[in-house]
């Protein structure tokens, strides 16, 4: 089957989980519904193209890997709103305030995890692969987007060209490690990585691993996220360590 390779490198990344108060904190591996999205946004598709944004997600067969651990880092973000001031939304209303004199006291306080000097390697491919749009328009559209990209929030830009290239493998933990044959990075024995359960693989590619249940699949039309995966959480053998 053939898989899409993405390389993820940037100064900063993150790849957002569920938001708990006010701590927005990141998984160690990209969700399906940020590379739906990223794929989304260099087609240049909007936000109310729910039904593309949907079947494009149910294709997605993906898997990653940590090439670069890099280091986490949280920010902590202030502002202080006050009743005359306006938002726009993501659904572009103007947002409004309300309540009372005091409710504009305290400023509005959170934090916001992210990954520094990570490099992250996706594998994916589209099943079916013969239906619109096909990986190679994918991968064409990562080359020349309709918009910038950015790798879970819009000031983290990519450090360098996303696509690594197309490769041949019965499994997306196959493709990673053939993808990982021909970067140029510091090799270790293992790299950590994720990839979905139902991936059938030898023990001389993977070791260990610990399955999980994700819900990071967004439901378009209600904006919010939904549903559950299953994965696998494990190491991959570095080529050369697996020869």
């Amino acid at each position: 089957m053939r898989h899409l390779i993405l390389d993820l490198d940037a100064p900063l990344m993150s790849f957002g989980g569920d938001l708990v108060d006010a701590y927005g904190v990141v998984r160690d591996f990209p969700a399906k519904s940020m590379l739906a999205g990223l794929f989304a946004n260099a087609l240049g598709w909007e936000r109310y193209d729910a039904p593309a944004h949907a079947a494009l997600q149910d294709r997605l067969v993906m898997g990653s890997a940590r090439v670069a651990e890099g280091q986490r880092q949280r920010e902590f973000q202030t502002a202080k709103l006050e009743a005359n001031d306006r938002g726009w939304t993501t659904r572009g209303r103007v947002e409004g305030r309300a309540g009372g004199a005091d409710t504009y006291k305290s400023p509005h306080i959170r934090y916001r995890d992210m990954d520094a000097d990570a490099r992250v390697l996706i594998a994916c491919r589209l099943d079916p692969a013969g239906e619109a749009p096909t990986l190679d328009a994918l991968a064409a559209a990562l080359d020349r987007p309709e918009r910038p990209l950015f790798l879970g929030r819009k000031p983290f830009i990519p450090s360098r060209r996303l696509v690594l290239g197309v490769v041949e493998a019965a499994s997306i933990p196959e493709a990673l490690v053939a993808a990982l044959a021909g970067i140029d990075a510091p090799h270790r024995a293992q790299v950590r990585a994720q990839w979905l359960l139902r991936e059938v693989i030898g023990t001389a590619i993977a070791t260990g691993g610990q399955e999980e249940e994700l819900t990071d699949e967004r439901h378009w039309p209600a904006g919010v996220h939904a549903g559950l995966r299953r994965v696998m959480v494990g190491r991959l053998a570095w080529p050369e360590a697996a020869a």
